[in-house]
């Protein structure tokens, strides 16, 4: 496999990774207001909590996706296997 195809499946993975903790996060934070704080609340407020568990889920799987990747860097020498995807023009 060259460098382009590498860059191209790393890229592809990590979206798919990131989705992934995205809905899991989501689907996590739902299980826990529905069994902690739906009946305490009042109607007015139900109908802000799932934008705001939404917007939490993007929070975490950002921060878990920002923490695995640095990881990632640093195990792995990125310029070995990757192809920069943007490239100087004046590159030669």
């Amino acid at each position: 496999m060259n460098k382009k195809l590498n860059t191209f499946l790393f890229i592809l993975g990590a979206t798919l990774f990131n989705v992934l903790v995205t809905v899991a996060a989501f689907l996590l934070l739902m299980m826990i207001y529905a069994r902690l704080l739906m009946h305490s609340l009042p109607e007015g407020s139900q109908a802000w909590s799932i934008p705001i568990i939404f917007i939490a889920a993007i929070v975490i799987s950002f921060i878990i996706y920002r923490y695995s990747i640095n990881l990632l860097i640093k195990k792995i020498d990125m310029d070995k296997y990757f192809d920069p995807i943007f490239s100087s023009k004046n590159r030669r």
